[in-house]
């Protein structure tokens, strides 16, 4: 069929503004083919364009002719078939264009999604590195925190030789904080709740109205008071004292179960959660698969309203231990900052009832006998069994593993009446809690269950991404799954970009409900609704906020450049070790090595599985060879001095250690004021020095302390001390980064 479309220029138009003769009649001539439709968008010249498709309305068709800006109406007409489209203006001649204008769209197409589909493969291969460089030094710093746990079994190993003079803090340091017969009066009755306080005011016991004023309290940036805090705590306590060391659920005949992953104090998230999912109720189960805390700036929030839900519903809120339920990685990862600034008087008391809560919480959740829900994962000597009977509050921490004291030590133990070691009381105290403890092999358990990883490589093997716990295949999988009568494994302790992921054949599930875990738009948080007989459903989210809402391109800059910023930091806190590695390979002392040398160094030096290569345009300069100019490597960033008279290898150790260093003084620090004594550091980095193999001598270790004396009293504020040192980058803005 053939149309043309006719449309009479307005005779108060000037030639200017038309570019056409006035008065005269526009025609255009379009061939459809019997059965076609009229195009979307068909450029007829560098003038005229239809802008829209035309609708019938009877024997005629009506559209839209857009002419230098000008829309005007247009008039379709049927007239007799023709072979070519022409555009015409009457009266001032005609020129014919043979155009396939089909064909010729659908190229123009395609050339555009191509180019658009490689330039956001550009965009996710930069992301993926930089969710690559974020994860790789989280796992760093998790196998540092770990190596910890070496360090108080070097410290036992070597109690009996530590001077009578430092045994005292020896002994501070390794001995439990935790009283069982901590009086609930003694912390919480003498915490009044003054008339002033405008926040949320809990009744005990709880019901589903004290979860609602918690949640519109939080929403409008309200804190709990340290009472009510205290209150929630021993009462939690008290409860979790009851659970097994499994819990179990039974969905049947038509309940579901939603399954939550880590939060890591991501308030944002938990009340998305509820508001899609709804809140906590006999009818509406709940799983949350530990690691409440740590990293997000609303742990005790979260927390709150996770205990308080637990509370009102103890059979349908279930809470399992994960990795970060431990006051040793709350030092580390920011909640135990986090208390002691929300609640300045009575910080102390709720991080040493805290402590023993974490202790209390179970360490799974059986669904209908068929799902296991744990945070990590397991080994091959994972035994549910022994699991079940353990006493799982003697496991105080994963970086304090078992006393393992020999038989000779033991017998002098017994005859030493007098307490030479720590004083009578204390060396009491300290025997009572090596009887007690776990065993190594139930230590060991639940180390595997809160730290494992799952990978696509059978067999079981040492997890040296983390340093604890371990990575198992799918066969591992299978046998503990088919050893248990279970059918499935769901888990979390991994950051997934899509908030979950499946592997091992759709045995193991990962689920994570933190999103913007690195940095914003870095991932989506999920969820998992699981009922009897049915397949597990996922939800997926993603808080949103301002800059989640910037285009991809700027999200991806701002991701990777604060991931190599860090990265850096990292190369700078082991400047000493990489350039002795590149010198090493430096034959001709030219200050180059080859691309192949450098990714090497990084690797054995850094211990990050990184693609060096694709990363070291944003690391070092290369020449027109492809050599490296190592020492480029650190051009951008240097270790700012807190004292301009220390050696920069003495900066550079305390700066990598340091927050190792941080833990091992805050756990000396009982009363968490921030200062210890001069002979306390002495004795803790002499100790320090022996087990990680740091060259620095005893009169180097002196000059330090008194260095860190600013006053002269004899204390030291190593928190303030370490907080000096921090690095300077060369550049600070992520706009300088290109697309």
């Amino acid at each position: 069929m053939h149309f043309v479309i006719k449309r009479m220029l307005r005779p108060n138009k000037s030639k200017e503004e038309a570019g056409l003769t006035l008065g005269k009649l526009l025609e255009l001539e379009v061939k459809l083919p019997p059965g076609a439709t009229f195009c979307s968008l068909h450029r007829f010249s560098s003038a005229v364009t239809v802008v829209k498709h035309p609708c019938t309305e009877g024997n005629q068709l009506s559209g839209f002719l857009k002419h230098k800006g000008r829309d005007f109406t247009l008039n379709l007409e049927p007239v007799e078939f023709v072979s070519t489209i022409r555009f015409r203006v009457m009266g001032c001649g005609s020129s014919s264009i043979k155009i396939n204008s089909t064909e010729k769209a659908l190229k123009a197409a395609l050339i555009i999604q191509t180019w658009y589909r490689r330039y956001r493969a550009r965009l996710r291969v930069r992301q993926h590195y930089a969710l690559a460089i974020f994860q790789s030094i989280e796992y760093a710093d998790e196998q540092g925190q770990m190596q910890l746990s070496n360090f108080f079994s070097f410290m036992l190993e070597n109690y009996t030789k530590t001077p009578k003079e430092d045994s005292a803090l020896v002994s501070r340091l390794l001995e439990s904080t935790i009283q069982e017969n901590k009086a609930r009066q003694d912390y919480v009755g003498l915490i009044e709740v003054p008339d002033s306080y405008d926040g949320p005011r809990l009744q005990f016991p709880l019901t589903f109205t004290d979860i609602d004023l918690l949640l519109q309290a939080f929403k409008q940036q309200q804190t709990l008071h340290a009472h009510y805090v205290l209150e929630v705590l021993f009462e939690a306590r008290k409860v979790l004292k009851q659970m097994p060391n499994f819990t179990h659920i039974k969905t049947f005949p038509c309940k579901e179960v939603t399954i939550c992953g880590d939060l890591h104090g991501k308030l944002d998230d938990l009340l998305l959660i509820f508001y899609k999912n709804g809140l906590p109720s006999e009818n509406n189960l709940y799983v949350f698969n530990g690691d409440f805390v740590d990293r997000g700036n609303n742990s005790m929030e979260v927390l709150m309203i996770l205990l308080v839900s637990f509370l009102v519903y103890p059979t349908d809120v279930h809470l399992n231990r994960g990795n970060h339920e431990d006051f040793m990685m709350n030092l580390r990862y920011g909640f135990t900052r986090e208390v002691l600034h929300k609640y300045k008087l009575h910080g102390r008391k709720i991080l040493q009832i805290l402590e023993e809560v974490y202790t209390w919480l179970p360490i799974g959740t059986i669904i209908d006998d068929e799902i296991l829900i744990i945070h990590g994962g397991v080994s091959e000597s994972t035994d549910l069994n022994t699991l079940r009977c353990l006493q799982r509050n003697k496991m105080r921490s994963v970086l304090m593993p078992p006393m393992s004291i020999n038989r000779e030590h033991a017998i002098d133990l017994k005859r030493n009446k007098a307490g030479s070691i720590s004083g009578g009381p204390r060396k009491a105290e300290l025997d009572k809690s090596s009887l007690e403890q776990l065993t190594k092999q139930e230590w060991e358990q639940i180390v595997d269950l809160l730290w494992s990883d799952p990978k696509g490589r059978k067999g079981c093997y040492p997890n040296t991404s983390r340093g604890g716990g371990c990575y198992f295949g799918p066969d591992v999988t299978s046998k503990i799954l088919s050893r248990n009568q279970l059918k499935m494994l769901i888990r979390s302790h991994e950051c997934k970009p899509d908030g979950y992921e499946i592997c091992h054949d759709g045995k193991v599930i990962t689920v994570f409900s933190a999103s913007n875990y690195y940095e914003e738009g870095s991932n989506r948080g999920a969820y998992i609704r699981v009922g009897y007989g049915t397949s597990p459903q996922f939800f997926q989210y993603q808080v949103t906020s301002t800059s989640c809402l910037s285009p991809l391109h700027q999200r991806v800059n701002a991701m990777e450049f604060n991931a190599f910023k860090i990265l850096k930091e990292r190369m700078l806190s082991r400047k000493t070790d990489l350039i002795n590695a590149f010198q090493l390979r430096d034959y001709g002392r030219s200050g180059k090595i080859s691309l192949a040398q450098w990714a090497f160094s990084m690797e054995s030096i850094l211990g990050l599985n990184l693609p060096w290569r694709s990363l070291r345009s944003h690391l070092v300069n290369i020449d027109s060879d492809g050599n490296v100019d190592y020492m480029s490597s650190f051009q951008d960033v240097h270790i700012e001095k807190p004292v301009k008279e220390m050696k920069s290898s003495l900066i550079e150790t305390l700066y990598r250690y340091r927050s190792d260093l941080k833990i091992i003084f805050n756990v000396i620090d009982t009363d968490h004021s921030g200062m210890i004594s001069m002979d306390e550091f002495r004795t803790m980095w002499k100790l320090f020095n022996t087990h990680y193999n740091v060259h620095i001598d005893d009169s180097q270790i002196d000059e330090l302390a008194n260095t860190m004396d600013f006053n002269k009293d004899g204390s030291i504020d190593f928190n303030e001390f370490l907080k000096a040192f921090y690095v300077v980058h060369k550049y600070e803005k992520p706009d300088s980064h290109p697309d």
